[in-house]
């Protein structure tokens, strides 16, 4: 079975806030050298909600040099205001990009037709591959399977969507109703341990946080549904459902996430946007401990 695990990076920041291009590629080639299928750029997990656009513009040209022509690049161009959503469309996908992520306007719930008609304004105005963002949690809303549909039947750039709810019953509605019908529609999971359930239920993989930790780790869960060695994915699957305690650590699991990744090398520094807090030694600790289960890997 073929699977794809693709990591919605994390953004390197210096001290003083500002992206840290060094840190980023050093964080890019991680992530390519452990086999990962692709790359998010400016997804929740990446920050976009508290830059500037035109910090984002700086990262996205960045980005795209670095990663291009190595694995898939996606690229979060999500903002409450829809024109800038269009305009950073546009520019990702004239950067390079392979496709743009997009969350809808969070704040007031949107209707079914007010949804509709959000992503219908941006694929006609960006000539690119969209990838819709269903994260409920953080909008207050969900995006129904049928809305996703009509969407995919009425653009054919509207190729796919990332869906991050913990349960798996929406995703797998998604799966029937939409690649039913149309089968190339890419249907990812947004929390780790849905990913072996995507791909057994007929999606196409995940785009979970975990993997800016230990990218070889997932590969191997990818490569284990290659092989259909079904003890491999158990066993993986068992070792995730205890490192997702890593998103309990704290509130929002951004800083423990990073402080991870401080922790093991990967980056030198765990700076977050304000007001998201800073992990704390104990926290460190904590999640040094959660990181024990997969021995090494």
């Amino acid at each position: 079975m073929k699977a794809e695990y693709i990591t919605p990076a994390i953004t390197v920041f210096k001290e003083d806030g500002t992206p840290d291009f060094d840190g980023l590629k050093k964080l890019y080639d991680h992530l390519i050298t452990g086999g990962i299928s692709g790359i998010l750029v400016l997804g929740s997990i990446g920050e976009f909600f508290a830059m500037s656009k035109e910090d984002k513009k700086d990262i996205i040209r960045f980005a795209v040099d670095v990663i291009k022509g190595r694995v898939k690049i996606l690229i979060g161009t999500n903002s409450m205001i829809p024109g800038e959503t269009v305009e950073l469309s546009k520019y990702a996908v004239e950067c390079g990009a392979d496709g743009a992520v997009i969350i809808p306007p969070y704040y007031f719930t949107l209707t079914d037709d007010s949804i509709y008609e959000f992503y219908a304004e941006i694929a006609r105005e960006v000539q690119g591959d969209i990838y819709i963002y269903n994260f409920p949690d953080r909008t207050g809303y969900d995006i129904s399977p049928q809305v996703m549909l009509r969407l995919a039947r009425d653009f054919k750039n509207i190729v796919g969507c990332k869906d991050t709810i913990p349960g798996v019953a929406h995703t797998r509605e998604i799966i029937k109703i939409v690649k039913s019908e149309i089968p190339d529609f890419k249907v990812y999971s947004g929390f780790d341990d849905n990913f072996a359930y995507n791909i057994l239920s007929g999606g196409d993989g995940c785009i979970g946080g975990l993997s800016n930790v230990i990218p070889g780790f997932f590969k191997e869960w990818m490569d284990a549904f290659g092989e259909n060695n079904l003890l491999k994915i158990s066993e993986m699957q068992q070792s995730v459902n205890k490192m997702m305690n890593i998103y309990d650590v704290g509130v929002p699991f951004v800083p423990y996430i990073k402080n991870a990744m401080k922790g093991m090398g990967i980056i030198d520094c765990d700076k977050v946007t304000f007001p998201l807090p800073q992990a704390k030694d104990e926290d460190s600790k904590k999640l040094m401990e959660i990181l024990d289960v997969l021995d090494g890997k």
